[in-house]
């Protein structure tokens, strides 16, 4: 569990992994900048171990710092403003334990609605857009395990061999997309990323779309398509990649943030050596192609995760219709 600023819920978050019965329960909390004073004295008090880095490093870099700390057989990650059931730990334990499973995501409810879901797994659009699965709908409509594409960071459990074998988070990320990340890995290694509907855990989740945020998630995206897709993918998805960029640039200024928009590209363009690098050592490491894993890949987007000018409309036709050729080309 990471730690920052003024952390309102936390001290709820780590009592309620303190309650968890079924499994034993080793908790690494990992101030990333904090602002309450009486962090030391929650953990104390929980039996959970505080670990400071010198400096902020961001989701990525603070649970894979974290993780080293960790020497049991399972490695859950739980949200600062999660609270999770009694049972969640031990129902996801259940599932990752399975040979097959890679990562085990909770049914992620909102803390003021908890009979509504915040994410029951994440969907991926093959432009490499991720969002919150089934957020807003009735938790009863999600009452049934299955795959999904990607786990939801407020609330999974995998096996720590499994973390080992994947290489944690690239800690570049910083924030934001990591958990797809790590998820779409986990399918390239031949293993499972499977929605667990009883293991339910209650999210203070409020969405910002404040700058910073949008450059996370728009860089990360695309350090996501360039690292993680296979050489054919990439080059039958570019004409289309390229014209998606020049409609984000666009949405971008209109909502205010095009500068960050502009900010992502920069970086990614600094920092070319680094994709390359990070993308041999990817496609080296799966053992399942891409053409094995288009069921995964979503041909829309949710509007909610993605608000276009309505001038954008016949965009998603044309995503889809673009993506029935590529589908059939890999």
């Amino acid at each position: 569990m990471l730690a920052y600023g003024d952390e309102p819920m936390i001290a709820d978050a780590i009592h309620a992994v303190g309650r968890s019965h079924g499994v034993t329960v080793s908790l690494v909390v990992v101030d990333n900048g904090c602002s309450r004073s009486d962090l030391d004295a929650v953990c104390r008090v929980a039996g959970a171990e505080l670990v400071r880095p010198e400096r902020n490093l961001g989701f990525t870099g603070g649970v894979n710092l974290g993780a080293t700390h960790v020497h049991a057989q399972y490695l859950a990650l739980v949200n600062s403003d999660a609270v999770v059931q009694a049972d969640a730990l031990a129902r996801l334990v259940a599932v990752a334990a399975e040979p097959s499973v890679g990562i085990a995501t909770g049914s992620i409810r909102l803390a003021e609605a908890p009979g509504t879901i915040n994410s029951a797994g994440n969907p991926v659009h093959f432009l490499g857009l991720c969002w919150a699965g089934g957020l807003g709908e009735p938790a009863v409509e999600h009452s049934t395990a299955a795959d999904v594409a990607a786990a939801s960071g407020a609330g999974l459990v995998l096996r720590r061999e499994v973390w080992g074998r994947l290489g944690g988070f690239p800690a570049e990320f910083f924030a934001y997309q990591e958990d797809l990340e790590l998820s779409w890995r986990a399918w390239q290694s031949g293993l499972r990323v499977r929605y667990v509907p009883d293991a339910v855990v209650a999210h203070d989740y409020e969405f910002s779309r404040n700058p910073l945020k949008m450059y996370l998630l728009e860089r990360n995206r695309l350090l996501f398509v360039l690292t993680c897709y296979g050489s054919r993918t990439l080059l039958l998805l570019a004409p289309i990649v390229a014209l998606f960029e020049i409609v984000m640039v666009a949405v971008a200024a209109n909502q205010g943030w095009g500068r960050q928009k502009l900010r992502g590209w920069g970086w990614v363009l600094r920092h070319s050596g680094w994709i390359r690098a990070r993308r041999r050592t990817v496609q080296a490491a799966r053992t399942v192609s891409d053409r094995a894993l288009v069921h995964l890949w979503a041909d829309r987007f949710d509007a909610a995760a993605m608000p276009l000018p309505s001038w954008t409309s016949p965009l998603q036709t044309l995503l889809a219709g673009y993506w029935r050729v590529v589908r059939r080309a890999l």
